[in-house]
């Protein structure tokens, strides 16, 4: 709850080790409140959840090691490389320099790092500050994946490699959590997805039995019936692929 608002109602979802499930919704729908609870941000007003087998309020430094989380909102430090931020970060997670390094290898060749991996953050794109930041989140090799629109400003080839990149990461056994409205990325990566609205889960499933569910021909239109309500205006705009 915000004050009188109730952000997040009764949600409940697993995400198994191996698997991509989506968190889908339109703007305001309780998807961010809900990736933040598990990543330690926000305390649920009530409930519990775990994330890698801890509570995220009892256990809240246990989830953080084992969660990479992106969000949109968490910036670079303008003056630091991104070479230089892994380095922060994995040194923060009690990574050796040599682990750092490794890593910091392994990352550049997944996600295309080196042509700016030495400049400055500051002076970055936005496609190469997101995946700088995808790269952060990824440093200490989390076993849980939680993804906030992860392909914000990037262009369309740029984000299906980081999506599959995704996929890959859940089949080498990572469990992920991903949250977006487009419904392409969910199509293109997601094992099930969970339909979210007003702060509650309408429907949860795979793709398959989603689209059978609601009875339309294809998965955005399926999930604007499962939503159970017309959205119109822009929130209808941004759920089309």
């Amino acid at each position: 709850r915000y004050g009188t608002l109730l952000a997040a109602d009764d949600v409940s979802l697993e995400v198994k080790p191996g698997e991509v499930v989506g968190l889908i919704g339109p703007n305001g729908a309780g998807k961010t409140t809900t990736l933040r609870m598990l990543a330690t941000l926000l305390a649920p007003t009530e409930g519990q959840a775990w994330v890698g087998g801890y509570d995220v309020v009892s256990g809240s430094l246990q989830v953080r090691a084992a969660l990479g989380y992106l969000t949109g909102d968490t910036g670079l430090y303008g003056r630091l490389t991104p070479r230089e931020v892994l380095v922060y970060f994995g040194t923060l997670h009690g990574m050796s320099p040599g682990a750092v390094e490794a890593r910091t290898e392994v990352l550049d060749r997944a996600l295309g790092l080196s042509a700016f991996i030495d400049q400055r953050c500051d002076t970055l794109s936005t496609g190469q500050k997101q995946r700088a930041s995808i790269a952060r989140a990824l440093v200490h090799d989390p076993d849980v994946l939680i993804l906030d629109e992860p392909t914000s400003g990037l262009d369309l080839l740029a984000a299906r490699e980081i999506l599959e990149f995704f996929r890959q990461a859940a089949e080498a056994g990572k469990a992920v959590l991903i949250s977006t409205h487009i419904m392409a990325e969910v199509a293109l990566i997601c094992d099930r997805a969970a339909v979210i609205h007003h702060g509650t889960i309408r429907a949860e499933g795979t793709l398959a039995a989603l689209q059978e569910r609601s009875g339309a021909q294809d998965l955005s239109q399926g999930f604007l019936r499962l939503l159970g309500e017309e959205i119109g205006g822009d929130e209808a705009r941004e759920v089309t692929p």
